[in-house]
């Protein structure tokens, strides 16, 4: 593995980028508390990608842990490359310009190592883009040895398949631990001139969270995982954006793992076993952030925040310290039980613009089947109990297309949401406000329901009619509804349960002009049918697949939970989807 030469493109950035781009905020970085080492003097330098633009990266944690935890590392320095939006890609074409990195402003194959953060399986177009623009080619096998070792990591790594043919690797499970494992042996082979197949071999003997895509006889891969919890890698002084980030709040993990085991959230089997961070960690935590950002909100971040076993007692900790600094404490994650029942100790320290609750389904035995036993009359307390507490409005999470679902199921999520509108007329004689974000179930791997087929596009679309007409009916404008794009939901179905046959669509889709197929405006479902066709495939197919138990899936040797345990969940759905 040879040491590439370091190109530095900070004059043609400056003089033939930013002053024809609509945001330069987003390419010029040196914000405060950037990380800068100089990258000609580092043993290894790491050039990680986040496939989306700056305002959302910045606000991905496991980014901003990534970015800290490799640059502890004495010899190892890591900038970060966000995917240029549409105007200054046009630009960069242009001009002949490489992808660069925010610090040094160095082209991508300036760098000893890619590393890109998987988050959603709608990113792989921009993965492609980002390599094409940093001038590599996207499949592996045409990369030589003087190309970056392509890394891949992040949630989607676990179901990789689809886009195994453009990464050398993948890390699988956390990264905290990890990437510094990694990052000293890749900086210790390189000493020697050790090619990269050879350290991609050692790296796949070595580390069984390590799948190397390239190697045909690989046992079945784990997932890393962080044991020490409490004392894991956190950044005290995260980077604060120039561009107002989709997130600007401390952000501190409370907890890592959901007991609650709700049979559609892939991360909720994923990243386990559970484990809690001490309430004197989070507040040391909280403090040290909060005075090296000045942000004026702290975050408290889990996949069910109130499952942490001292919230309470947390949340006064933190508003003891906090109360006097105009700082509110924010729980995004709140899961509707009798826990909840701790909103009145809460409401001086949580911010009450608006209260989110992923309900999920409107009856009580579609609950049932995902594994999210919440009742109707604990949910209308907690919702009570918030009026009370000075909420006006909620937020409703609601999925459709769920395994047992009716159509009175569908048309129960308005009635539903028009009831706790309603409920605050006991509380101060008004109507609350609430908007209802509903998306489109996406069977995921590595969970039970990762065996269904999802529903036809035409039931989504019945269904969206079915709620919008049900609204008109009760005259609920105080009601807001908002729908997932369905197309995107499919192409997430196919993609996500996909083999390797879906890297050839999706580099057909990307040189067909896909690419940023998370955003409305830039998704074009018409460019992926047309790749699944190239492909001899049928996009709407492979979403409703089934798997049979006795197959071997996609992703099965890609970490996850094991498979036996995933086949009694769904079993245990099925008694109750049959009355059983």
């Amino acid at each position: 593995m040879k040491k590439n030469k370091v190109v530095i493109l900070t004059e043609q950035v400056e003089n033939d980028f930013l002053p024809f781009v609509q945001q330069p905020g987003r390419y010029i970085g040196g914000e405060i508390n950037q990380i800068r080492k100089d990258l000609s003097q580092s043993e290894l330098t790491i050039a990680l990608c986040f496939p989306d633009i700056y305002e959302v990266g910045m606000s991905n944690t496991g980014i901003s842990i990534i970015y800290d935890c490799l640059n502890t590392i004495d010899g190892v320095a890591a900038e970060r490359v966000f995917s240029p939006w549409i105007d200054a890609e046009k630009v960069l074409r242009e001009k002949n310009i490489p992808l660069f990195s925010l610090e040094s402003k160095a082209s991508m194959q300036s760098f000893d190592i890619v590393g890109f953060s998987l988050t959603n399986e709608l990113c792989y177009t921009n993965v492609l883009n980002m390599l094409d623009l940093g001038g590599m080619k996207v499949r592996s096998i045409e990369r030589s040895e003087d190309d970056p070792l392509i890394i891949g990591g992040g949630g989607m790594a676990n179901c990789c398949e689809p886009i195994a043919d453009f990464f050398d690797m993948f890390v699988l499970g956390e990264g905290e631990e990890a990437v510094i494992e990694l990052a000293n042996l890749v900086r210790d082979r390189k000493k020697i001139d050790t090619s990269k197949k050879e350290i991609l071999s050692e790296i796949a003997d070595k580390f069984d969270w390590a799948y190397v895509p390239s190697l045909e006889k690989q046992t079945r891969r784990q997932n890393a995982i962080v044991q020490d919890f409490d004392n894991a890698h956190v950044p005290l002084a995260p980077i604060v954006p120039f561009v107002q980030a989709v997130h600007e709040r401390v952000n501190v993990e409370i907890m890592r793992g959901c007991p609650g085991r709700c049979r559609f959230c892939q991360a909720s089997f994923c990243r386990r076993p559970i484990r809690y961070r001490s309430i004197d960690r989070v507040i040391d935590i909280a403090k040290k952030c909060y005075h090296s950002t000045g942000y004026d909100t702290v975050s408290l971040l889990s996949l069910s925040s109130a499952e942490y076993p001292e919230l309470e007692k947390l949340a006064s900790g933190l508003h003891e310290y906090f109360k006097d600094k105009h700082v509110g404490i924010s729980l995004p994650s709140l899961r509707v039980d009798k826990q909840l029942k701790l909103l009145p100790e809460l409401v001086s320290s949580v911010r009450k613009a608006g209260l989110t609750i992923a309900v999920e389904a409107a009856s009580e035995k579609l609950r049932r089947i995902v594994n999210k036993p919440l009742k109707d009359e604990d949910l209308f307390a907690a919702a009570e109990a918030a009026y009370r507490a000075g909420w006006q409005k909620f937020k409703l999470y609601f999925m459709v297309g769920l395994p047992g679902e009716t159509l009175d199921d569908v048309k129960r999520i308005v009635q539903l949401s028009y009831d706790l509108a309603k409920l605050r007329k006991k509380v101060d004689n008004k109507t609350g406000s609430i908007n209802v974000a509903v998306s489109w179930f996406v069977p995921k791997a590595h969970t039970p329901f990762g065996w269904l087929g999802q529903k036809p596009r035409e039931y989504f679309e019945d269904a969206r009619k079915i709620i919008l007409d049900e609204k008109r009916d009760l005259r609920a404008k105080f009601l807001s509804f908002k729908f997932h794009h369905i197309d995107a939901s499919i192409l997430e179905s196919a993609i996500g349960r996909g083999d390797r046959r879906l890297g050839d669509v999706t580099e057909a889709a990307w040189r067909a002009g896909a690419k940023f197929d998370l955003w409305d405006e830039c998704f074009n479902v018409e460019i992926w049918q047309k790749a699944f066709e190239q492909s001899d495939l049928n996009l709407d197919s492979l979403a409703q697949r089934e798997f049979s138990v006795e197959e071997t899936l996609p992703w099965e040797h890609l970490g996850g939970p094991d498979k036996n345990y995933l086949l009694k969940h769904l079993a245990d759905a099925n008694q109750i989807v049959n009355g059983e």
